[in-house]
């Protein structure tokens, strides 16, 4: 128990100095892995399983939210593959030119050397860049589904590698996986039994492992793989996105785990640490080059460009790739603790420009060239909403219902707008006019053909922050309509009206007192008007 205290404590100590520092936890979480491993505290034989059921509780939970016909889009795979191998190459040339220069872990190095480095060196996290998102709360805006698309294909390339690099092909009986298939409709009929308690967390947390982790490293498949697949085959159960939020909390506690692990690998010599910061060169090659292929697939250029800022880090499965290579007498010892290194140094690199990514795209967006709006890809095309006289952004449940009393009990032209498409189809099978774009985005109002004859907008997107975001960016466009908000807490309502919202929604207090109007009409309490 004394262990588990130091490790509690190293890390809540160094996240808080993080914090302290306006840096992510995540920075001090890395750094409590390295500080722990100096300290020559007993490693915790738990660490790691706690880290890979957080890995794959997150993963899981990206499947329930994720649709296969997204692998499928050209902007996914075509990106993927290509930038994979232009990857490969960057990598090579730059361990060349680390060769020429004298440093001694590659002395005597070989092509083969040389490429599974490289390789290593050619993945995103799919850890890191999902808790990005999920932060900003735009795993399921384009540039998001597009990014999770990409890391997919990326951890699908990583099971052929490994079943080749190991000489061995997935068991026989990894033809049975097809009955996932009929086993989701079984699950789904059990989930509608259970309820929105704990037991439907605990659910969640079961298929994940069994029929996901468990069942595909049975077969010689990648865990992690398995907990995507079946989050998809789940995904379309009405609780999916309810049971993505409640494991939101656990998954996140959980893969604390993850980041520390990273800093128990060891501790670098002068050389390793030198050669880890070197291998940073890499970051901003790949990050051009997602950019660069999304603008040649016509998205626009935010839409790259936040793409590419997500995608730009190495990966925790160079670590995997690393040891193969160990074990294989192909790599040095000491490149476990190089890549350890680099992937660390990457995260806290990415983390600290994905805070800023919002301001960095318009300045990075200014160096792709021009182009026309009618040649853009028609799913990143400009949203018309010439017709409106309300605009809801975000069509959650709350959004849903002002959305249906402004043309119901108004009789006003609505359109709604969501960043999940999902959510758009649904509500166009209503008949609704609902079209999909992310209301954070800074190119959302210029996307839009005019919005001076609408009337009146209502921001009901369930993070405080995307509405106060989209308030001020709402404002700066000129728009001079009625803005209303939704918020749940009292400092909430105060921040937006300082901000320019004409009505605020308090979720809870006004809830409250509209409820009670209701039944106090019911009784006969109120005077008819």
């Amino acid at each position: 128990m004394e262990t588990i205290a130091m490790y509690l404590l190293v890390t809540f100590v160094a996240g808080l100095l993080a914090i302290a520092l306006r840096l992510p936890p995540l920075v001090g979480f890395l750094a409590a892995g390295f500080i722990l491993n100096a300290s020559g505290v007993e490693r915790l034989p738990e660490i790691s399983g706690i880290a890979h059921l957080g890995v794959t509780l997150l993963l899981f939970a990206v499947g329930l939210k994720l649709e296969l016909r997204n692998l499928l889009r050209r902007e996914a795979w075509l990106t993927a593959t290509v930038h994979m191998a232009a990857s490969v190459a960057a990598g090579l040339a730059l361990l060349l030119v680390l060769s020429l220069v004298g440093f001694s872990l590659l002395a005597g190095w070989t092509w083969t050397t040389l490429a599974v480095i490289a390789f290593a060196l050619s993945f995103s996290s799919t850890v890191l860049v999902v808790k990005v998102l999920a932060e900003r709360g735009e795993t399921q805006a384009l540039y998001g589904r597009i990014a999770i698309s990409v890391l997919i294909i990326q951890d699908i390339a990583a099971v052929v590698f490994i079943g080749i690099a190991t000489g061995t092909a997935p068991s026989p009986w990894a033809a049975l996986l097809v009955l996932l298939v009929p086993l989701a409709w079984v699950l789904r009929r059990i989930w509608d039994r259970i309820g929105h308690d704990e037991l439907q967390l605990l659910f969640g947390i079961v298929v994940a492992i069994v029929p996901g982790y468990v069942a595909f490293e049975s077969v010689g498949l990648r865990g992690d793989l398995g907990a995507v697949v079946v989050g998809m085959l789940l995904a379309s159960h009405p609780s999916a996105g309810e049971l993505a939020q409640d494991l939101f909390g656990l998954k996140e506690l959980l893969l604390i785990a993850f980041f520390v692990s990273i800093g128990l690998e060891g501790l670098p010599t002068a050389e390793n640490l030198a050669v880890a910061v070197l291998l940073q060169l890499l970051l901003p090659v790949n990050g051009f080059g997602y950019a660069l292929l999304l603008w040649l697939q016509r998205l626009r250029h935010r839409t790259a460009v936040m793409a590419a800022l997500s995608l730009t880090n190495h990966s925790e499965f160079a670590l995997i790739v690393v040891v193969m290579g160990v074990e294989a007498g192909l790599l040095d010892e000491d490149w476990t603790l190089v890549i350890s290194m680099a992937v660390a140094l990457s995260f806290v690199i990415s983390t600290l420009v994905n805070r800023h990514a919002p301001a960095l795209a318009p300045w990075l967006q200014a160096h792709l060239p021009h182009r026309p709006p009618e040649r853009l890809n028609p799913i990143d095309r400009p949203i018309d909403i010439a017709d409106a006289e309300a605009i809801v952004l975000g069509m959650g449940r709350t959004g849903s219902g002002a959305y249906q009393a402004l043309t119901e009990e108004y009789g006003l032209r609505v359109i709604g707008i969501d960043a999940d498409d999902q959510v758009v189809l649904e509500h166009r099978r209503d008949g609704w006019d609902v079209r999909e774009g992310d209301a954070t985005d800074d190119d959302f109002w210029d996307r839009v053909t005019s919005h001076s004859h609408i009337r009146l907008a209502i921001l009901a997107m369930p993070l405080h922050e995307v509405n106060l975001y989209a308030l001020d960016r709402l404002r700066r466009s000129g728009f001079t309509g009625v803005v209303g908000s939704l918020a749940q807490y009292d400092d909430d309502v105060d921040e937006l009206r300082e901000r320019g919202a004409d009505a605020v929604f308090h979720l809870y207090g006004d809830v409250g007192s509209a409820l009670a109007t209701e039944v106090a009409r019911e009784a006969g309490l109120m005077e008819e008007e």
